[in-house]
Parts: C-alpha cells; sequence; structure tokens
C-alpha cells in the first residue's frame, strides 16, 4: 500500500514551427553559423573529382618516394648520416719563449685564417735549438679527427716546460644538414692560450759562444763542442750552447731530408754535450784539488815543490823498471798558487797521492771535494740534466776492471789530475767553477729571476782564495793567457786530456770566472776529441767569444 502522494506529470506540447522552417522564422537563424540551413547531398560529379585529385596526389608521392629511396637513396642515406651534431677541437695557442731580455725564442704564426692552428716558429739565432728544443704537432688518422688537442713538447724547453706552454684546448659544436651545409656553430668551451716562458738565457750572448765553439771546433778538426755560462749569485745559466746542433724548425715540420741528415751525421747533432756529454777533465780539477789540500793541512799556500819534468816511483815487482810520471813540461819550484797558473801535473801528483816525504790526500779525500763542489752527481738542471759523471774510486775500479781490481798509486797519481776514470759534464763543470768563485753550490736554472737553490761549500775561505789567485795568475803569468783581456778580468783554468786507448785523441777544456775582483759570471768550454798534440783548443775558443761579447752584449763585462 503507497503511503506517498501520487505526482502529476504535466507535458508540453510542441508546436509545428518550433521544428520547420517557414517564411516568417528564417530571420530569426544566425546564418553565419549555418543555422536554418538545408542539407543536400554531394552530387555524383563532385566525388569523381574529388577521387581523381587524391589519386593524382597519391601517385605523384608514390613517385617521389620512388625516386628517394630507390634513385637516390644511398646518395640520401649519406646526407643522413651526416645530418648531426659534430663535436671538435679550438686549438689553444702556445706560450712563447722569450730570452731574459724579451726576444722571441719560439712563437706561433697562423698563416690562414682556415688553418686549424698556429704554425710553430722558432728563432734564427744560432746555438739555442737544444735548450728550447722543439715540437709535435696535433696529430689527426685518415678520417681527419684529431687525436691531439695541442702540440707535444719533444726536447729542450719545449718538453721540460710543456704544461706551462700547451694551454687548454676548446671544444666547437658544429651542427650539419643532410646537405653536409652548416646550420649553426657555438663554442662550448673557448680554448686558453699558453702562459708566457722567460728563460734566463741572453740569445746574443747564446749566440756568441755557439760562434766560438762552432769556429774553433771546425778550424782545429775536433768532432764536438759545448760551452756554459752560468751567474755564480743565482745560478741562472745565461748560455747553454751545444755544437753541432738540430734546426728545431726542421724538427717541428719534420723535414725528412734534414732529420735523415741528423740521424746519419757521426758527430751526434742530437747529444746535447753541454749538460750530457761526459768528457775527461783533466787539468780543470787542480784548483779544486789545492784548495782541499790546503784545507786538510796537507800542504800552506806556500809550499813548493819541484817539477823536472818528471818522478819516478820504484816498481817492487820489477825494480830494473820504475815507473814513470810525467809532467807535460818542467815547471822547476812553484808553489800552490803557481801550480794552478802552469798546471805543473807533479805538483798534484805529490799532493794528491804523496811524494817523497810529502804526504799525500789519498784517493778518498780527493774524491770527497770533487763531489763538495758536484762533481759525480747530476748538476740538478730540471728536466735537462741527468749524467752523474764518475769519479774513481778503488770500488769503482774493482767494478770496472774485474781483471785488473788492485788500486795503485798511479791510480790516485792520474786521478788528482783528472785523468784515469774521471768523467764530467761542461754542467759540471762551470757549476765548479762557479763554486770556485762563490764559495756556494748553486743548483742551474734556466728560468729567469729565479730564486738561488744552494748551500755554502764547506770548505776553508783562505783556500778558495788561493785557488782564485791561482786561476787569475794562470791568466796574467800562466797558460791560460789567452783570455788576458784589456776589457774583463777573467780568472780562468786550462786542462787538456788524453783520451783513446793509446792516447790518441785529446779533450780541450777552459773554465773561469769574471771579473776576477767580484765575480758574476762562470763558464766552461769543452772541445770534443781532436788528434793528439793539436795547439788549437777551448782557450783560442774562449778568447773568441769575450771578443765577440765585447761587441754585441758589453754590459756583461763591466764590473757591476
Amino acid at each position: 500500500m503507497r503511503w506517498w502522494p501520487r505526482i502529476k506529470r504535466r507535458t508540453k506540447e510542441i508546436h509545428p514551427d518550433e521544428i520547420f522552417i517557414d517564411a516568417t522564422n528564417v530571420s530569426q537563424f544566425d546564418t553565419e553559423r549555418f543555422e536554418g540551413r538545408m542539407e543536400r547531398p554531394l552530387s555524383r560529379g563532385a566525388f569523381i573529382a574529388a577521387s581523381g585529385v587524391l589519386m593524382c596526389a597519391t601517385l605523384l608521392l608514390l613517385i617521389r618516394a620512388g625516386e628517394l629511396q630507390l634513385m637516390r637513396g644511398e646518395a640520401f642515406a649519406a646526407q643522413a648520416r651526416d645530418n648531426k651534431l659534430t663535436e671538435s677541437v679550438v686549438f689553444a695557442d702556445r706560450g712563447h719563449i722569450t730570452d731574459r731580455t724579451g726576444k722571441l725564442l719560439a712563437w706561433n704564426e697562423r698563416d690562414s685564417l682556415e688553418d686549424d692552428f698556429a704554425q710553430r716558429v722558432y728563432s734564427e739565432y744560432r746555438g739555442l735549438s737544444h735548450v728550447v728544443g722543439y715540437v709535435k704537432p696535433p696529430g689527426k688518422d685518415s678520417s681527419g679527427f684529431y687525436y691531439a688537442d695541442s702540440y707535444a713538447g719533444i726536447a729542450g724547453a719545449e718538453e721540460v716546460f710543456d704544461t706551462l706552454l700547451k694551454g687548454e684546448g676548446g671544444k666547437q659544436l658544429t651542427e650539419t644538414d643532410a646537405r653536409g651545409e652548416v646550420v649553426s656553430e657555438a663554442t662550448v668551451r673557448p680554448p686558453r692560450a699558453g702562459g708566457i716562458l722567460t728563460l734566463s738565457l741572453d740569445a746574443e750572448m747564446n749566440q756568441a759562444l755557439y760562434d766560438a765553439v762552432a769556429g774553433r771546433v771546425s778550424a782545429a778538426g775536433y768532432i764536438g763542442g759545448a760551452g756554459v755560462v752560468m751567474d755564480v749569485h743565482t745560478g741562472e745559466i745565461l748560455a747553454l750552447t751545444s755544437y753541432p746542433e738540430y734546426s728545431s724548425s726542421a724538427m717541428a715540420t719534420g723535414d725528412s731530408i734534414a732529420i735523415a741528415a741528423y740521424n746519419s751525421d757521426l758527430r751526434l747533432p742530437f747529444l746535447d754535450r753541454a749538460v750530457d756529454g761526459l768528457y775527461a777533465p783533466g787539468s780543470i780539477v787542480k784548483p779544486i784539488v789545492a784548495a782541499g789540500a790546503i784545507t786538510e793541512g796537507i800542504i800552506d799556500e806556500h809550499k813548493s815543490i819541484y817539477s823536472s819534468g818528471s818522478i819516478s816511483i820504484p816498481n817492487p815487482y820489477f825494480p830494473d823498471s820504475p815507473s814513470i810520471f810525467r809532467d807535460w813540461r818542467a815547471n822547476g819550484w812553484t808553489d800552490a798558487r803557481e801550480a794552478i797558473a802552469v798546471s805543473s801535473d807533479v805538483y798534484f801528483y805529490a799532493i794528491g797521492g804523496g811524494y817523497q816525504d810529502q804526504k799525500g790526500m789519498g784517493v778518498r779525500m780527493i774524491d770527497k771535494y770533487l763531489q763538495l763542489f758536484g762533481f759525480g752527481q747530476d748538476a740538478g738542471l730540471a728536466g735537462y740534466s741527468s749524467k752523474s759523471g764518475t769519479i774513481p774510486t778503488p770500488e769503482w775500479k774493482a767494478s770496472a776492471f774485474p781483471d785488473d781490481p788492485e788500486w795503485r798509486l798511479g791510480n790516485t797519481y792520474h786521478t788528482a789530475i783528472g785523468q784515469y776514470g774521471t768523467l764530467v759534464t761542461p754542467l759540471q763543470a762551470v757549476r765548479a767553477a762557479a763554486a770556485v768563485a762563490s764559495g756556494r753550490l748553486l743548483t742551474p736554472t734556466v728560468i729567469a729571476s729565479s730564486t738561488p737553490v744552494g748551500s755554502k761549500i764547506g770548505i776553508d775561505s783562505h783556500a778558495l782564495e788561493i785557488a782564485r789567485e791561482g786561476m787569475r795568475l794562470s791568466v796574467t803569468d800562466g797558460i791560460a793567457g789567452a783570455v788576458k783581456l784589456p776589457y774583463v778580468e777573467v780568472a780562468a783554468k786550462t786542462g787538456t786530456a788524453q783520451v783513446g786507448a793509446r792516447n790518441e785523441n785529446m779533450n780541450s777544456w777552459m773554465i773561469g770566472f769574471w771579473p776576477y775582483s767580484n765575480p758574476r759570471y762562470a763558464y766552461a768550454v769543452v772541445l770534443e776529441k781532436a788528434p793528439a798534440g793539436t795547439l788549437m783548443g777551448a782557450s783560442a775558443a774562449s778568447y773568441d767569444f769575450f771578443n765577440t761579447l765585447n761587441q754585441v752584449a758589453p754590459q756583461y763585462l763591466t764590473n757591476p
């Protein structure tokens, strides 16, 4: 039984004029919105026309697709593969190298804006190749992709300071379309140019030294030579040169003809004789041996020893055949200064190994003082030097000559005059000369304005003064008279070392420093391997060097 009330539904009647269009209501429709329009069916002709247009369009698309896919598909596929973003290197400019006066020694030149990177260019100053070195340009594979983004330093300063010089390459994105045309380019990371390297060298001085060495090597029949100049207070190298040398430009550009000639040259132009050439020093060690003997009380500065031209040592095994040790000439009576000045071998035989009533230092003490002056060890020119050389000792002989290991008095004699197995580099020699001049053993450097690194030599200062006076006396009254010059006071010591199985060849040395009264620079020159008895040597080369320096850079010869 329903309890709720019944709801009455009402229906509204729809009039015909609400659904049919007649003339009275047409005006009430919005014809712009298609109200009141009557739909009419399309005619058969319209369908045929539309179908024809559609078929034509489809046919054209099929023809075009066939052309692209079948006839030109491979070409467009290749273009499609190139339609991409590529990343390329933006090469950084390598830093310049200058000498201490600002002269460019190595720099960059770009021949064309289309070049990927600038070319490395080297100065035409002679004698710089070994110290400046050269670079290898960035390489690329057969597809043109660079597998290195900078030059690589191969030798000299270019190699030693490569991290400073090379900078950092940048990156660039390039967008190309299917036709290979560049759409856009954007630098993702800009390149950072390399730093400027200022060397302590003076290009004019270095060339003067090179020319002096090269000239005398060629004139007298030596096979090579080297020279070094060092500041005795800072250790800065002002000249470091080796003859013969290679061309930095030829090496950097890969000149095959020049490189083949270097490789076949028996004079070894790639050998940096200044830092890696090992030579018997001969008499240039005598100022050091004299200073050591005075410091140890073996002699005093006034001790005189007579040289008749040789000394004779009894042979216990063959009494009728004594051992003869010759001087280079009969030098008569000489004290310590005079013995250095005239380079008396007999004097140094006696104070080195002992003779008659003269006590000798012995090989251990000689070894000690040669090491104090830097011989027998790497000279410390970072990135360049590595050869330590040799100071003969009983242990060295036992190792080098196992069939004759016994150390004899004659071995000590020859060590005391820089012979036997003694080997040093020109860089070690100039370091020792600087130590005689200043009393400090410095670490050499090729960086301008470097802070000095070194230590005071543990040797009697008066003994060093005697050594310096002997070297100056050698110039004024002794055998180093070649550098007795009116415009500069030089103190020097010559050396001639016999080399070869039968002493058939010789090396010629000169070391020294200037100005004598207030030393500022030390130098060492060596000419390598000429026939024994050759009269022209390092003294002549040193003379040429000072004369040229007086013309091109006289400021180095004045006493500051």
